[in-house]
């Protein structure tokens, strides 16, 4: 299996070359020439293995063991699997189902924050390390390794742990200043490691992640990187390496709920995922692709809801007010992801995909044909989700249910919620939680008790909380605020190639 680029279909290079570059030369994302497809009986198979041995066998159908310089053995990815997922999570079962007896249809919520850093990206960047030195082996003769990260605030600290010390790498995260929750923050400027650099950047996220693009399609820094020994790489789901990973805790969902008697043998199961990057949903694409069968995906936005008017309308478009919300993770305008997903549909198409994407950095939109959203929306469906509605849903979940949802977690129930009340579809659906919600304490303790947030005090708001309710907080976020901090760095969006030439 090669890879090409979303903006160039000449690119071909291997799955090692995609991982280890990050992000092709001319700035397109890399991309499977082909989706493999699962063969009759094989989800029956993964259905009786666990998590582990679910992630080896994905992983193998991405990552071929072809015989080359460049080939994946099966040993290999199965220690790569084992070294992500072996001990590091707080469940046995990674990324366990929880039942919630909601009315108006089965309801299940997947959970993907019981990583070392309490939110889903531990589920791709406790593995994306293991990937990415094994790819550089095989790809870059020596060279030491930079990673670049953007992060509107679970990737950073996420990444930083995965990378902590990894010998042959350095990691340099950027995050919005004022755009990420005090636990957030605090998980980054705290991170241990040698390897390891933390920036505030004074803007949001979208501007964090344009500088770090901008970076890497820099041809004379790379051949000054280049010849000092140093290649670039990213950690953020514009790597395939980081994309992939998540394609397996969809399939892992399907498998569990079938074990379980709650789904029938080829059931369509739909899944609400909150969504900012579109990295998370697009993996859903991507298993659906597989042959997994899912029904609807639904998109899930805070107040920014970009993609809710894309696939409402057609038309992305960033040229809009920017919000700072309760669910931060999701103050993104420019959902990088959303460029792989458009190639697929549209067949592999690299000149139309380069077109927009040159649209929205010149005018700051692109509208794209109305067959081609007609097409997209047989799959996709999108709402949004504004903050008094996400602090209802917290208080609705607990208090009927006894359910803690995080801020993010709640705006895939409310719009799930409002896709049942819209359609009649009762079909049985997943809510995809992305963080704990003691990453957001404030916040969910708000929405609980109905007061206003205290005096900004994020750890009181920490412990009232998990007194209130009797949920533990995780061991990682609980004696965050004893910790030395490390990091006090800010720097402007057009200062940070700058500040990374300084550093690397």
């Amino acid at each position: 299996m090669l890879y090409t680029s979303t903006r160039d279909s000449r690119v071909r290079v291997t799955a090692a070359q995609a991982i280890a570059q990050g992000i092709s030369r001319e700035g397109g994302l890399f991309v499977p020439e082909s989706i493999p497809k699962f063969a009759p009986g094989e989800l029956d198979v993964l259905a009786r293995m666990d998590y582990i041995g679910r992630a080896e066998h994905i992983l193998a159908k991405f990552l071929p063991d072809d015989g080359g310089a460049a080939a994946w053995p099966r040993e290999e990815i199965a220690r790569c699997a084992r070294a992500a997922y072996e001990g590091s999570f707080a469940s046995p079962a990674v990324a366990p189902l929880r039942t919630i007896p909601a009315g108006n249809g089965a309801l299940s919520v997947l959970e993907l924050f019981h990583g070392p850093t309490c939110a889903f990206k531990d589920m791709a960047l406790q593995l994306l390390p293991h990937l990415l030195t094994a790819s550089a082996a095989k790809t870059q003769q020596g060279k030491e390794i930079i990673i670049l990260v953007a992060t509107s605030g679970d990737t950073g600290k996420a990444a930083l742990e995965g990378f902590r010390d990894v010998p042959g790498t350095r990691i340099m995260v950027f995050y919005p200043s004022e755009g990420v929750s005090a636990v957030q923050k605090l998980q980054m400027v705290t991170q241990e490691g040698d390897n390891v650099l933390v920036a505030g950047v004074n803007g949001n996220f979208d501007d964090a992640q344009s500088g770090v693009k901008e970076i890497f399609t820099d041809a004379a820094l790379r051949a000054t990187l280049a010849a000092d020994g140093r290649t670039f790489s990213s950690a953020n789901s514009i790597n395939w390496g980081r994309l992939v990973p998540q394609i397996i805790y969809y399939v892992s969902a399907y498998c569990d709920l079938r074990n379980q008697r709650r789904l029938w043998p080829g059931e369509a199961l739909h899944f609400a995922v909150p969504t900012g990057n579109f990295g998370n949903i697009l993996a859903g694409y991507f298993a659906k692709a597989m042959g997994l069968p899912i029904g609807k995906l639904i998109c899930a936005s805070n107040r920014n809801r970009i993609l809710a008017d894309f696939f409402a309308t057609g038309r992305y478009d960033r040229n809009r007010a920017f919000y700072t919300t309760l669910s931060p993770s999701m103050d993104i305008l420019i959902s990088s992801n959303l460029e792989r997903l458009l190639w697929l549909a549209t067949e592999g198409d690299s000149e139309a995909v380069a077109g927009w994407m040159q649209q929205l950095s010149g005018a700051g939109a692109y509208e794209i044909p109305p067959e081609l959203l007609a097409q997209l929306r047989e799959t996709f469906t999108a709402g949004a989700c504004n903050d008094t509605q996400t602090k209802n849903t917290i208080h609705q979940y607990y208090n009927r249910y006894g359910y803690l949802a995080d801020t993010h977690t709640a705006v895939a129930l409310r719009v799930l919620e409002d896709y049942r009340n819209a359609t009649g579809d009762a079909s049985p659906a997943i809510a995809v939680s992305t963080a704990s919600p003691y990453k957001f304490a404030a916040s969910v303790l708000s929405a609980i008790t109905g007061a206003e947030p205290g005096d900004g005090d994020e750890f009181a708001a920490v412990a009232a909380l998990e007194a209130l309710t009797g949920v533990p907080c995780p061991a990682p976020l609980k004696r965050l605020h004893e910790k030395e901090v490390r990091f006090t760095d800010t720097c402007s969006p057009w200062k940070m190639k700058e500040y990374v030439i300084e550093h690397a």
